[in-house]
């Protein structure tokens, strides 16, 4: 046995879909046993959280971190301290807003040795598809990018431009070669009625970037996926308008699934103030009944997981300070608290912890080609748990955020559920409120010989 082998004991362990009363056991790093409660091997040490809950930790797949380029906005630091705070025990960071972007494979190389030894969590990283890398795909692949990221429409940079439905039919069949996912920003643009009034007004964004455009765009989507046989994964869905489509299209066998994030599930149109820039994202906060069909979604299975989309800027971008909509960056960050967010809001509409494991931990980690490894509490996974209060509450407080701006749309809002511990491959890596040792994420990879189920 090694120095780290340990047992976590809880009355409340959520494994095999429920919560129980048992005796995790860890060894070199992963779980060998999950036994009864009293059933613990002789000559280890115990740790007995009680009636708080051990959970598996939080996989969230989509994330912007930001380094190398813009590293001021964020940083794999930063990014990961807040990670592990919020019972986050693998990150993967998305393809843009670094520099240069994770669309050839030396820029991948570039990422990774930035993120060397700078990572509180275990992480990954998302392959790009943009015009003329086709040719990068392959090599992509095979240093074990978990999958690929498109937008269909101008992401904001310009080192990222927007694919083509020429650039998708020379990668989607290669990424159906290779059983590789496509994540897909969900919007195609098409002309709107000029807005006019005040650019302060939430109103005058949301109409900027109607639901039609993600409903054109997943249409579009489903189309290529049936044509091509490519696993097609839609991020950040906004629009409830799309989701019969979605259910048309995987009742036909169509490869694809769905994403939705914490601020689509709290936050409604109608109560977002003029002039809080602090809340604009694409695709926009929509309706507050749009919100409840994405709850209703999530009940019948339709949206798959919850991820945070976290995307920080410097406070500047935000503009603030005049609150034009229209000029702020688009992005919410919220990585430290996404779980809870989740918790407090799943909890209110009658949902339970298994719901939001399955949400938050479980299916990404399949996504990304990890399942059995990570997302879940199993023999042979990886010992990475989060020992979390459900019934616990707390108001947000942006000083003890722990991402590089403080800036978040939670900011004295009043949640439920704090986590208390965070271990990665058994070790202890978050204690209450403060990160605790150096940092021990490696980089984990989507093994090249795997395929995604559809």
């Amino acid at each position: 046995m090694s120095a780290g082998d340990f047992v976590l004991r809880s009355q409340r362990v959520l494994v095999d879909g429920g919560l129980r009363a048992a005796a995790v056991v860890v060894q070199a790093g992963r779980v060998a046993a999950v036994s009864a409660y009293s059933d613990v091997p002789t000559g280890l040490p115990v740790t007995d959280v009680g009636e708080l809950v051990v959970m598996p930790g939080v996989v969230d797949c989509h994330a912007h971190i930001n380094e190398p380029g813009r590293t001021e906005w964020e940083g794999f630091e930063t990014a990961t301290r807040a990670a592990a705070a919020g019972g986050i025990t693998t990150l993967v960071d998305m393809p843009l807003n670094s520099l240069p972007p994770t669309t050839t494979l030396d820029a991948l190389l570039l990422k990774a040795r930035a993120a060397e030894g700078r990572c509180h969590v275990d992480h990954g990283f998302w392959g790009g598809v943009i015009p003329g890398n086709a040719a990068e795909l392959e090599g992509l692949i095979a240093a074990g990018v978990p999958g690929f990221k498109c937008f269909l429409c101008p992401s904001g940079v310009e080192e990222f431009p927007a694919a083509t439905r020429e650039v998708l039919a020379e990668a989607m069949p290669v990424l159906a070669r290779r059983g590789i996912p496509l994540l897909v920003h969900a919007e195609l643009e098409s002309p709107v009625e000029a807005v006019g009034g005040d650019v302060r007004a939430y109103s005058r964004y949301l109409a900027s970037r109607p639901a039609r455009w993600e409903d054109d765009a997943i249409q579009w989507m489903v189309a290529l996926a049936r044509q091509h046989g490519c696993r097609v994964h839609i991020v950040h869905l906004s629009s409830a308008s799309a989701l019969p489509l979605l259910r048309e299209a995987r009742d036909a066998g169509v490869p694809v699934t769905v994403e939705t994030c914490p601020h689509y599930l709290s936050f409604a149109a109608e109560t977002i103030p003029d002039g809080a820039t602090f809340l604009k994202c694409a695709p926009p906060i929509r309706e507050a009944r749009n919100r409840e069909r994405l709850w209703e979604a999530l009940r019948q299975g339709d949206i798959d997981q919850v991820v945070s989309d976290h995307s920080p800027c410097t406070p500047g971008l935000k503009h603030l300070e005049h609150g034009d909509f229209g000029a702020a960056w688009g992005g919410i960050a919220s990585l430290q608290l996404s779980l809870p967010v989740v918790w407090t809001e799943a909890r209110r509409r009658g949902f339970t912890l298994e719901d939001v494991a399955r949400w938050m931990c479980e299916t990404p980690a399949r996504l990304v080609g990890l399942a059995g490894v990570k997302g879940a509490l199993r023999v042979g996974a990886d010992a990475d748990f989060v020992v979390f209060d459900p019934d616990a509450p707390f108001t947000v407080e942006p000083a003890k955020l722990l991402h590089r701006h403080p800036l978040t749309p939670y900011a004295g809002h009043a949640l439920t559920g704090v986590v208390e511990l965070t271990f990665l491959r058994g070790m202890k890596i978050y204690e209450h409120g403060r990160p605790l040792a150096a940092p021990l994420g490696r980089w984990v990879r989507r093994p090249v010989a795997s395929r995604v189920a559809a």
